[in-house]
């Protein structure tokens, strides 16, 4: 009968108790979290998919800090107070410190009227002239309702030598390159497509799943031949799936008032060679004459008409006006500007903006930056980028940093993106965002606290710079000699964490020693930042200790 009673009390447990582990676990939860952990954790894609980040990165710093707390929560559910995770994330190159503000900046290519200002007779600057003697100038010209800390990136070309007598473009709307409509005027008289820059160059399809009827200019500024003689044009351009290539055509007007189209007069040049409208190859024309139009002020404009059974692909990659002047060969260069405070415009130091050349330089072939001139999703920067600088940058020192700006294909439009890169050991490394959180009170929060284990060199400068100071002399000694702090309380060479003075007058030993390494160590930290130090002792055997240190009011702290 024992034998059953003992069966029969077995099954009611069984029974009571569906899950012989929730027990323990309620009693895991009626205790104060045990686990003190440290960690440190990099995102996947499934974690972005869990929180909600299609794609697969957060907008900035504040969206991590809002959305990471409960995801550590659930990742670590039994950590507990003084636990840590370090967590490396994706973040959006507009959120990242210094590359943000390049990003968004304003664009503007150098005219020829611009470097006439130097005295450039050509369509750059010539070689013995500093482009930045006359950069800040420019700028102030061309955008004189600037605010402080608006910031401009300036593209010109500069000769390698001085040029010669020759042929200069007076315009070079380079479409292809700039992939956007630089600054010539779209105009939509009818339909839906409209012109647009993208990485081939100008393009107007009025193809949207069907063929639709629209009639689309594409229009230059003013452009002046005053003086000029022979002045010639030329267009490299693409057109495709065209029935009937008169639709696209050619036209330059004298009278045209930049409002409207049909009330201006328009000629239709031919030029030679055209395309044959059933092909993506570019081709470039042979010169056409101007001379009608010398000594006039006109304006260039592409006509697209499509109907409801064609609609084709025009491709205006780019287009010059050539006059007689200098020529020679150029390079292609860039600066970033910011207007300071006092409303003059500063150069960006360690800014730098990807050329044409530069691209080219990491590859034409299909598939590579060099074919169209940016990355994309099977041409990722981060893939090109450490090399690209290395070679240009064959003397960098190690953590030197420089912003790094390019043009990225989404998969529906070109954009300007960027990145930090920083020359760590030998290799450029783009940025990675990362996050402290620390457990404080049941709650994740971010926490900024660095933590640091002294190495010899921190025991030697510390005890340089105290051996002398009154009271610390034997201790700094002995720190210098052996690498560590002597902890045993009454040694002559004591390191005291007393927060009262002792017999020397001397409060809180440590505090001060590690105080000093801070401000060696890290001189620009902002104010609150944290650091939990690791250092070596001896209190009869070798072992660690911590402390943890805080800038208040510009010094170090302990932080109790």
């Amino acid at each position: 009968m024992k034998k059953l009673a003992f069966l029969l009390m077995t099954i009611g447990a069984i029974v009571t108790s569906c899950d012989p582990m929730q027990d323990i676990y309620d009693e895991q939860d009626s205790v104060a979290k045990p686990i003190v952990g440290n960690d440190q954790y990099t995102l996947t894609d499934d974690d972005y998919e869990t929180l909600d980040l299609e794609s697969n990165m957060f907008a900035s710093e504040d969206q991590a800090k809002e959305l990471l707390p409960d995801f550590i929560a659930d990742m670590y559910p039994y950590w507990g107070q003084g636990s840590s995770v370090l967590v490396d994330y994706n973040l959006a190159p507009a959120g990242i410190d210094g590359v943000g503000e390049l990003m968004s900046a304003s664009n503007y290519t150098l005219s020829k009227d611009d470097y006439a200002a130097s005295g450039s007779e050509g369509a750059g600057f010539y070689p013995n002239e500093d482009p930045t003697d006359y950069l800040p100038g420019i700028l102030a010209e061309q955008y004189p309702d600037a605010v402080a800390g608006q910031v401009a990136l300036l593209q010109y070309k500069q000769y390698t030598e001085m040029p010669e007598v020759g042929v200069s473009n007076l315009v070079d709307a380079d479409f292809k390159t700039a992939q956007t409509l630089l600054d010539w005027t779209a105009v939509s008289v009818t339909g839906d497509q409209v012109w647009e820059g993208t990485q081939y160059g100008a393009t107007m399809n009025g193809y949207d799943g069907s063929a639709n009827v629209n009639e689309d200019w594409l229009i230059s500024p003013e452009i002046d031949l005053a003086g000029q003689t022979d002045p010639l044009f030329q267009v490299t351009q693409i057109l495709n799936y065209a029935n009937d290539t008169s639709w696209y055509t050619i036209l330059i007007s004298k009278d045209y008032d930049g409002e409207n189209v049909s009330a201006a007069t328009w000629d239709t040049i031919e030029v030679s060679p055209a395309p044959e409208g059933n092909s993506w190859s570019a081709v470039t024309s042979d010169d056409f004459n101007l001379e009608a139009y010398e000594g006039e002020t006109i304006h260039v404009a592409f006509k697209y008409e499509s109907d409801a059974t064609s609609a084709a692909t025009w491709e205006i990659e780019q287009v010059l006006i050539k006059v007689i002047g200098v020529e020679g060969m150029t390079v292609d260069l860039s600066s970033y500007y910011q207007l300071n405070e006092e409303g003059a415009w500063e150069m960006i130091d360690n800014a730098y903006y990807l050329s044409s050349a530069d691209y080219d330089s990491m590859g034409t072939a299909s598939g590579l930056p060099g074919r169209y001139d940016n990355f994309s999703s099977t041409a990722l920067p981060e893939n090109y980028l450490p090399r690209f600088l290395a070679n240009k940058y064959p003397y960098a020192q190690e953590e030197e940093e420089i912003a790094v700006t390019y043009k990225y294909y989404n998969g529906s439009a070109t954009v300007v993106e960027g990145n930090i890169y920083t020359f760590i050991n030998g290799v450029w490394v783009g940025y990675q965002a990362s996050l402290q959180f620390g457990y404080d009170n049941g709650t994740w929060v971010p926490d900024n606290t660095i933590k640091y284990a002294l190495v010899r060199s921190d025991y030697d400068y510390m005890a340089a710079q105290l051996e002398s100071e009154p009271g610390y002399e034997a201790a700094a000694s002995s720190m210098g000699n052996y690498g560590n702090l002597d902890r045993r309380e009454g040694n002559s060479a004591y390191w005291s964490d007393d927060t009262t003075q002792n017999n020397a007058g001397i409060t809180d030993m440590i505090q001060t020693a590690m105080a000093i390494l801070l401000t060696q160590k890290d001189p620009g930290a902002a104010e609150g930042q944290k650091y939990l130090l690791t250092y070596d002792i001896y209190n009869g055997t070798n072992t660690t200790e911590n402390i943890s240190m805080i800038k208040t009011d510009g010094v170090w702290v302990r932080n109790n």
